[in-house]
């Protein structure tokens, strides 16, 4: 066998090169992280084997772990990026260090824990895999699978997350966990609508249309907010993408009209009984309280550096059924990053967020950057209602749109030539050794 030989690969256009070691390492860390978190999300449900689903989970993340060393490039394309995120890893790993112990019940719930444990600093690393369009479709993918898991667990436990009764933290969180670890992500396939098939778009406003309608039933305001803002999103993209702006304007007036008188009579009709939940909730704050705990307990120091992963602030008698009065959390999420890693985190956040946003919506010429520029500015006007700074495809996808957004090559591509290579159908795809 010749030395020098050339591995397999795959070649698109005689532009885009696929390794196929890079291709199978993508798909072990995304089996991975689709195991991972879908146990995640379950945790809450009753009779659940927790230590089982946690091996099998510990498993996943060890795909995830051995598929990374294959996959990350320590070269980002636009240097100011590399800089500034460079010194976000830093920091979150020092964020880390500050709140780390050295004991196994530490350590094991730091790693099992999706939304508060050790892996949320360590996910940002996804922007430094292989930023090739052609990758991207295993991202698509991704999100498809977790839109199907999503349907099937709402059918398993739809007696837990219909009945009406708010009083167990069952029924007042699984939708959440479900929603936001599995179905919200599904609101990238709405905003790049053009790269999909009928039937992945029908999946779409499927998983959208039932996060929705739960997240009234179970009065989730943050998530209500984020369904709809995808939606007007789809919206806003399809008045930019379609050729008759003004017919579409005039129906979707009328549409609009008709949802909102038939959404009136049937809030009236059901007040009581669907919408009650969101009837009580709809004027209640449950900010404030929290946020003003957090204002009294940090100091200037915390302010700046905050108090490490594990920082926890004093905060009596909001968490009912708990032993201690300090939270280790906070709802509004850009407080709760710099609870951990203080306004230096944010700001360094920002510094690379902002400006993906901006070269992906307004210096680009397809679609798919823009709404990744969109997806972004989100996310970032998520992190006031709500927790979004998670182990999870939300969180993950955010990242890879930065990638997408400082990728000057992908900004510039041609709205066909992505169309082509983000193809499940593509003819120009070829798989060819050469020796």
């Amino acid at each position: 066998m010749n030395q020098f030989a050339m591995p397999k690969k795959i070649k698109l256009q005689n532009e885009l090169y696929v390794n196929n070691k890079i291709s199978f390492a993508l798909n072990i860390f995304w089996l991975g992280f689709i195991i991972y978190t879908s146990i995640y999300t379950f945790f809450l449900a009753p009779s659940i084997n927790i230590v089982f689903w946690n091996k099998i989970q510990m498993g996943a993340l060890a795909l995830m772990i051995i598929s990374t060393f294959s996959l990350i490039r320590f070269r980002v394309e636009n240097s100011y990026l590399g800089f500034v995120f460079f010194l976000y890893m830093v920091w979150n790993l020092l964020t880390i260090a500050r709140g780390f112990q050295m004991n196994y019940q530490f350590i094991y719930l730091s790693l099992v824990d999706g939304w508060f444990g050790i892996l949320i600093y360590l996910l940002p690393v996804i922007l430094l895999f292989p930023q090739n369009i052609f990758y991207l479709r295993k991202v698509f993918s991704v999100i498809v699978i977790m839109s199907i898991i999503f349907l099937a667990l709402c059918i398993y436990f739809r007696h837990d997350l219909m009945e009406i009764s708010d009083e167990e933290v069952t029924n007042k969180y699984l939708m959440e966990y479900f929603s936001r670890n599995l179905s919200v992500p599904t609101g990238f396939l709405l905003i790049s609508y053009i790269y999909h098939s009928k039937k992945r778009m029908i999946l779409a406003f499927t998983v959208v249309a039932i996060t929705l309608v739960l997240a009234i039933l179970r009065a989730r305001r943050a998530i209500i907010i984020m369904e709809i803002s995808y939606l007007l999103g789809f919206y806003f993209v399809y008045l930019y993408i379609s050729k008759a702006r003004v017919r579409s304007l005039i129906i979707s007036f009328f549409l609009v009209a008709l949802l909102v008188f038939t959404g009136t009579q049937l809030y009236d009709k059901y007040k009581y009984s669907f919408f009650a939940n969101i009837t009580e909730r709809a004027d209640e704050d449950t900010r404030t309280g929290v946020e003003v705990c957090l204002y009294n307990d940090l100091t200037t120091k915390d302010w700046i550096i905050g108090k490490g992963m594990s920082g926890r602030y004093y905060c009596p008698g909001i968490d009912k059924g708990v032993l201690t009065d300090y939270r280790g959390m906070i709802e509004t999420d850009y407080l709760n990053i710099i609870l951990k890693g203080g306004l230096v985190s944010l700001g360094l956040l920002l510094l690379i967020t902002i400006p993906a946003v901006i070269k992906g919506i307004f210096y680009s010429k397809n679609l798919l950057s823009k709404a990744a520029g969109i997806w972004i500015l989100m996310w970032l006007t998520n992190l006031y209602p709500t927790v979004v700074d998670t182990f999870s495809m939300h969180y993950a996808l955010m990242w890879i749109c930065v990638g997408i957004c400082y990728s000057r090559e992908i900004r510039n591509m041609t709205e066909g030539k992505v169309m082509t290579m983000l193809s499940t159908n593509n003819k120009y795809i070829k798989l060819s050794t050469e020796n």
